[in-house]
């Protein structure tokens, strides 16, 4: 491994995927002036260009990215060397056609698309890893190269022959014995006793499966979720040990996708010098939902990330391609930075002229120079962005902790009820939310945190309790930590079996609360609950049936036969504190609830001033620097707490009088 903490550059980085190969000559001089205009220093290259530097099986060609690393280094770019091995060459699949992926309905895929590599193919390793090899042996001195970057964008799964007979060796290294392995999975029932790891097949649409998102037998295809995730992350270990023989201390990455439910990021982080990733939201996505998937990328390996990609203008494969607003890219961009990027960088640089991406948003459109409204705002972006890299390797420190674990996701979302529209993530980014809105700092935490650094940890729907963490959440409230939970929490094992006793299983004695029943509500379908102060609001989706066990009601059903039993409850335990939160309660209610909660454990918002503008900071030494974002429509007043401050963004002083419009963004520096 390279290095690990503090800052990995020495400057902000500034650009994005640049793919001269596609272009003549003669393109190359004038992107180089057109980027010089826009500020940009960075370039990410050879991403995709296995088939043209490896155009046989015996043959390297390097002598276009060999032009391609010389110019850029006389330009004084930092380079993002990737080891382009996200897309297979065509001669590889003609000659070796059990290189492609099957997918989950058996079909063997052919010659096509990308992410097209069975994963567990001695051949692609083979060749994946000698093309690395190849790149940091010829490129791994030159001092330009300040990252690397392997593959791109893992993702996806596989159902071939080569995945099966690898996913029982796996298997085999975690079980030890078939006994073991068929009281995990439950076997006995409807009588799926094994007796042999020959008979054991991947859970895809021919055996267990039930839908790409539903399983007969959880045990088996959370086991193979973990596996695919284990196996592609092997492919990245690979690449990345083939790249340190020649290249000791560059740092080296691959580009993760914030909440993407394929691979167990937590578990990648370990193995990377430094978390990427491509933010790509929906027109309609929240901020606080892409402030959450940028916080779990900084509390991965708990240290700034890089934002690999985003786009300069829109996407080209969602739904709804809307252009951004004037401003968006700027005020997104600082959004990044606030919450921990040390870069900013764009797919693509120059807009591509066929295929499925050309309508992508890029730096230079179609249109072939710098005279365009994008362009203009990605200039003033890197003009600004020259002048902070006071921010690099900085903090967020937060005293907030919410727990994000892909095993808890896989498993609620493979379970057979209670309810179809019970989504792991949506029900943690309800909870995020609230703190967001109250500019109240967050950390995105693995199950394994050190809990002890938070006076607030949150666990909604921490449905999976495996072996050791019920008893950390215990020390931690013991020891005078305050833990809020909810519904679907507590209830099965690393395997997906039932913790037998009442729910919530091992948190129940901590909670003060047996949970006898869970009522599932249709989408029309709604209940109500009553504070003790009288107040009401709504809940939906599920409601627990529970009876206290110690713990006090703090609200309780007020309609359906179960009218008048607890459904938020608060416990104390130790010399700490567990909140119960028993339905998905309506904003308001929520909010209510951890107003309590954050006011018990002595957790404030980051000014004192209430505001619908986001207000983050990163904290350094010497420093505490303010980011000041209005994200809402209407125009917002300046807190006061940063009157008579200096923006550092326009140097202008700030005053009473001070509004942000929507997308304004204000830096302010203070000193600690």
């Amino acid at each position: 491994m390279g290095k690990k903490t503090g800052k990995m550059f020495k400057r902000i980085l500034y650009g994005g995927d640049y793919n001269p190969n596609q272009w003549p000559r003669e393109i190359w001089e004038e992107d180089m002036r057109i980027f010089r205009k826009a500020h940009i220093n960075s370039a990410s290259i050879n991403i995709f260009s296995w088939a043209k530097i490896q155009p046989s099986e015996e043959t390297y060609y390097f002598d276009e990215l060999d032009d391609i690393v010389e110019m850029l280094s006389k330009e004084g770019y930092d380079i993002v060397m990737a080891t382009s091995t996200a897309a297979l060459p065509a001669w590889m699949v003609k000659r070796y056609p059990e290189v492609t992926r099957t997918d989950y309905y058996g079909r063997k895929h052919k010659f096509g698309q990308r992410h097209n590599a069975c994963p567990n193919s001695l051949v692609y390793q083979k060749y994946a890893k000698a093309l690395a090899e190849e790149l940091a042996k010829r490129y791994g001195k030159n001092k330009n190269i300040v990252c690397w970057h392997v593959n791109n964008e893992y993702g996806g799964e596989c159902y071939c022959e080569n995945c099966e007979k690898a996913f029982r060796v796996w298997l085999r290294k975690k079980y030890k014995t078939i006994e073991a392995l068929n009281k995990a999975w439950n076997m006995e029932f409807w009588g799926h006793t094994i007796y042999d790891w020959d008979e054991i097949v991947l859970p895809n649409a021919l055996s267990e499966g039930i839908g790409e998102d539903k399983t007969a037998f959880a045990g088996i295809s959370i086991d193979y979720r973990r596996f695919n995730s284990d196996s592609l992350l092997e492919n990245f270990k690979m690449e990345r040990d083939a790249i340190r023989k020649y290249d000791p201390d560059t740092p080296i990455t691959n580009n993760l996708m914030g909440t993407y439910k394929g691979l167990d990021y937590f578990k990648w982080a370990k193995e990377m010098d430094i978390v990427s990733w491509d933010n790509y939201p929906a027109y309609d996505t929240p901020w606080s939902m892409t402030a959450m998937r940028h916080d779990l990328m900084r509390g991965l390996k708990g240290q700034p990330f890089m934002l690999m990609e985003q786009t300069p203008s829109q996407q080209n494969w969602q739904p709804y391609n809307s252009l951004k607003r004037p401003g968006q890219m700027r005020a997104q961009s600082y959004q990044t930075i606030a919450h921990g990027s040390d870069t900013i960088q764009f797919f693509q640089l120059r807009r591509s002229v066929g295929a499925c991406e050309k309508f992508h948003g890029a730096v230079i459109a179609h249109v072939g120079h710098e005279n365009t409204r994008v362009f203009r705002e990605v200039a003033q972006l890197g003009k600004e962005l020259k002048e902070l890299d006071c921010i690099l390797g900085s903090d967020n420190p937060s005293k907030v902790g919410i727990i994000f674990d892909w095993d808890n996701c896989w498993a609620l979302e493979y379970t057979s009820g209670p309810h179809k529209d019970l989504k792991y993530v949506d029900q943690i980014h309800s909870y995020y939310r609230y703190f967001y809105d109250k500019n109240i700092p967050v950390d995105m935490i693995p199950i394994d945190a050190d809990f002890s650094k938070y006076d607030v940890v949150v666990a909604p729907v921490l449905y999976m309790v495996k072996e050791g963490v019920g008893e950390a959440l215990e020390e931690y409230v013991k020891k005078g930590g305050t833990l809020v939970t909810s519904f679907m929490s507590g209830i099965v094992d690393q395997s997906d079996n039932v913790h037998l006793g009442g729910y919530p299983g091992p948190l129940r004695r901590m909670a003060g609360i047996w949970v006898e029943e869970i009522d599932a509500l249709a989408p029309e379908q709604h209940n109500t609950v009553v504070f003790t102060d009288g107040s009401e609001y709504t809940c939906r989706m599920l409601c627990d049936l529970m009876h206290l066990e110690g713990a006090e009601s703090l609200a309780n059903y007020s309609s359906d036969f179960y009218a008048g039993t607890p459904v938020v409850t608060r416990n104390e335990f130790g010399k700490g504190r567990v909140y119960y939160i028993g339905t998905e309660l309506e904003d308001r209610a929520l909010d209510k609830v951890l107003d309590q909660v954050t006011a018990e454990a002595n957790v404030s918002s980051v000014i004192d001033e209430p505001t619908k503008l986001e207000v983050t900071y990163r904290e350094s030494e010497k420093e505490r620097l303010y980011f000041i974002i209005n994200f809402v429509k209407d125009e917002q007043p300046l807190p006061k707490c940063f009157v008579g401050k200096r923006d550092l963004l326009s140097g202008d002083e700030l005053g009473d009088d001070t509004i942000l419009k929507q997308y304004d963004v204000i830096l302010v520096s203070i000193p600690k």
